[in-house]
């Protein structure tokens, strides 16, 4: 292109705001943007096909800025972040209902046909002859205007979800590892779950065959984290590429303390971020809503939380005392906690470093994982 060769150009109308921001976020800063540099930013993201800054104004959604990124993305053609705070404004929809009136009628329309996205329960199965049409072979959904828990799919027969992994990514549910049998045989095949086409189908397992396995979807990929193997604990980390339907190993996991350590993936490497607080030997349930991550516990201690820019923890009363049932695990949707084990699902809206109890929901009335 003839600019390359010229001392200067001209951006027309950039903005140097919109323009700054994306040299912080290519320098790798993590800059936090008002109103109007949210609008510079996306119009310096579209004009100028900067992928990077699209993707972190992706990654800052949330509850203040969704319907200013919604906009703003439908008016310069930012089409994954239109999508992407659309989601998240259909996701929030009680909770913003009253913000929405700003909104052009199709941009609202839009949202409305959306679905939003649904809380996933799998139970812990292995299959055996005797039990292959059990309920533990199903996975479940919570509808939520009625409080059940009803079946979204069933189990392939050859599938296990005791000690696999599991992950969801692009709407689809993918299982790794685990065992099955009185033997505890290793599972050698890996299982994908489509829900938009209702449809189970298998893909190749990691290098090394493992259980008690942490599996993580993230930007196009599954990272198969740590597990055991023959009673043996494993370092390894894998990495599937969904894209060209290959494992390659990544970096080992630290050696085992009480840090919390965040994965580099560019880097291909593992960080240390902090101390775990109250260390424990079992229970931890860790969600990230954010600038924080909250650390929760079973039983009557306190929680914690650990806010990334100030690297600060503070302490939070204890949500799951015992006369409740152990937690079972929580995840985060939009401003909203869910936190469950057999007995309640309950809610809460995260507020500042608080948690306000929203409302109460079923349970899920058997082992596994969400």
């Amino acid at each position: 292109m003839k600019e390359s060769t010229q001392e200067e150009m001209g951006l027309g109308e950039l903005s140097a705001a919109g323009f700054l921001a994306m040299l912080r976020v290519l320098a790798g800063e993590r800059p936090v943007l008002g109103g109007e540099e949210i609008f510079q930013a996306v119009e310096c993201a579209a004009f100028l096909q900067v992928k990077p800054l699209a993707k972190y104004l992706i990654d800052s959604i949330n509850s203040d800025n969704c319907v200013l990124l919604y906009q703003a993305a439908a008016i310069f053609g930012l089409l994954d972040l239109f999508h992407s705070a659309a989601l998240y404004i259909r996701d929030s929809y009680a909770e913003l209902e009253e913000h929405l009136g700003c909104l052009p009628d199709d941009l609202l329309a839009y949202v409305e046909t959306l679905l939003p996205s649904t809380f996933v329960a799998v139970g812990a199965h292995t299959p055996t002859f005797e039990f292959l049409e059990d309920l533990s072979r199903t996975i479940c959904y919570l509808d939520e205007e009625t409080n059940t828990w009803r079946t979204l799919s069933c189990l392939p027969l050859s599938a296990s979800t005791f000690l696999a992994g599991m992950a969801t990514m692009d709407n689809k549910i993918y299982i790794v590892g685990g065992v099955y049998g009185a033997s505890k045989q290793v599972v050698e095949s890996s299982f994908c779950y489509d829900a938009d086409a209702n449809a189970w189908s298998e893909f190749p397992s990691p290098h090394q065959l493992r259980y008690d396995v942490r599996l993580v979807g993230h930007e196009g990929y599954l990272y198969a984290i740590g597990g055991e193997y023959e009673k043996i604990s494993l370092k390894s980390v894998e990495r599937y590429d969904l894209a060209s339907n290959t494992w390659t190993f990544v970096s080992d996991l630290p050696q085992p303390s009480t840090a919390v350590y965040e994965y580099e993936s560019r880097r291909d490497a593992w960080l240390p971020v902090t101390e775990l607080k109250r260390p424990q030997s079992y229970g931890h349930c860790m969600v990230a809503h954010r600038d924080n991550l909250y650390v929760m516990s079973h039983g009557p201690s306190d929680d914690y939380c650990f806010n990334l820019t100030s690297r600060q923890w503070t302490a939070l009363p204890g949500q799951f005392l015992n006369s409740k049932g152990a937690l079972f695990t929580a995840v985060i949707r939009g401003d909203t906690v869910y936190t469950v084990n057999k007995m309640l699902t309950l809610l809460y809206s995260v507020e500042e470093e608080t948690w306000r109890f929203k409302k109460e929901r079923a349970g899920f009335p058997r082992s596994g994982s969400l």
